[in-house]
């Protein structure tokens, strides 16, 4: 029986099969990350081209999303999310099938982003357009740790299949969102956009959400996380095959630098949807503040743990990703109330824009800083490096304290 049968679908439901859909278009989200160390020794990429390469992921993103997402406002969201999981099928198989170096990674790469584009965000449109009443931030926050397993699953799938040959680790990554795009389409009723009765903006017209400051706030807010989250997740197993070396750990299955990152992506579902729980009852701004602060601070320490013992800086590392992922569901959830309801693809199509055009410059930046300071051999390179993830949110959290103190001036 499909959700079409139904007059309004269980919300439970609603969560459950979106978030199963969300996973499986994800599987080859974390596939080049995973397999950096591999394909850079075997292509004799420089660390910034390896970077270039993960950060055109997001290029692909920010080029697609403000098309697809904002499409949202005026045809079935369905749809779209049909057409991206068939361009990150096409870009996995194309990886797994004629890949041979820099300018054909860059060109399937940019694909698979342009995927996520027309997932992650319509995928968000249709949850809030089928699940409606006073828990709808809970559902979002269920919604969004899903990234963290799907997450989980591309860096577990592509660590277990490596062995067998990286071609074959982006041809299993094809299968996910090839299953995906026909469950979304097939089991969700065709649900027409919202019409507030105005006559709906040119596509690309953002100025309404521009001028929306409570929205604005959480879209730049996302800005500095995706900074710090995307430049982790594309750098941290290369990370972790450094510091096994140094070590000389066992980099089996269970130790393998993939594996590590998968179990750490594991922890984000869990931050997510807890720092949510905090910040309906301590309030969002709060718990965002914090969030960006701590996670800050454990970026200018974590590069340089890299010679000690194999579980200290798994331990780090775990603290490090849960300060981050924890302000993940309360920026979106924010930027989802906040939006007006006849713009709200538009609010989320900037929402993504922003966020993930942090996210393709961080992995390049991260890259360029491990190469000027000495290479991906030395400890204080890899310390620097990921200083520089941590910068943008130490500094965010800096001026929303002086805004604080000067409001409270003010208002004493």
């Amino acid at each position: 029986m499909t959700l079409s049968s139904k007059p309004e679908a269980s919300p439970l439901r609603v969560v459950l099969l979106l978030c199963a859909a969300e996973i499986l278009s994800m599987t080859g989200f974390a596939t080049w990350p995973a397999l950096l160390p591999v394909l850079r020794a075997e292509w004799s990429l420089t660390n910034s081209e390896a970077g270039l390469v993960s950060g055109i992921f997001f290029a692909g993103y920010m080029a697609a999303v403000p098309f697809l997402v904002g499409l949202t406002d005026r045809i079935d969201a369905r749809r779209i999310y049909l057409l991206a999981t068939s361009m990150a099928c096409i870009g996995s198989l194309g990886f797994a099938l004629f890949s041979h170096g820099l300018v054909t990674a860059l060109l399937f790469q940019t694909m698979v982003g342009m995927g996520l584009a027309g997932t992650y965000m319509p995928g968000l449109r249709i949850l809030t357009d089928n699940y409606r009443g006073p828990t709808q931030s809970r559902a979002i926050a269920f919604y969004t740790a899903s990234f963290g397993f799907g997450t989980s699953g591309s860096l577990l799938l592509a660590g277990a299949l490596e062995p067998t040959g990286w071609r074959l680790a982006f041809a299993a990554a094809a299968a996910g969102p090839f299953i995906a795009g026909p469950l979304v389409f097939l089991l969700f009723p065709s649900r027409p956009p919202v019409s507030t009765g105005a006559r709906p903006a040119a596509l690309f017209d953002f100025r309404p959400v521009f001028r929306n400051r409570e929205a604005m706030g959480y879209i730049l807010g996302y800005a500095a996380h995706c900074w710090e989250l995307f430049g982790l997740r594309s750098w941290m197993p290369a990370f972790f095959a450094f510091s096994l070396g140094l070590t000389a750990a066992n980099s089996g299955s269970i130790l393998g630098a993939a594996a590590l990152a998968a179990w750490i992506n594991l922890l984000g579902p869990v931050a997510s949807i807890m720092g949510n729980e905090v910040a309906v009852k301590r309030g969002r701004r709060k718990l965002i503040l914090a969030s960006m602060a701590g996670s800050g601070t454990l970026a200018c320490l974590v590069g340089f743990s890299a010679p000690l013992p194999i579980a200290l800086v798994f331990s780090l590392m775990a603290a490090y990703f849960l300060l981050v992922m924890g302000d993940s569901a309360s920026l979106t959830a924010g930027l989802v109330a906040a939006a007006d309801p006849g713009r709200k693809g538009a609010a989320m199509a900037l929402h993504s824009l922003f966020g993930f055009g942090a996210g393709f410059s961080a992995p390049l930046a991260f890259g360029a800083v491990l190469d000027f300071t000495g290479g991906n051999e030395r400890v204080s390179a890899w310390g620097l490096a990921f200083v520089s993830l941590g910068i943008w949110s130490l500094v965010a959290a800096f001026f929303a304290l002086l805004r604080q103190r000067k409001s409270g001036l003010q208002g004493g």
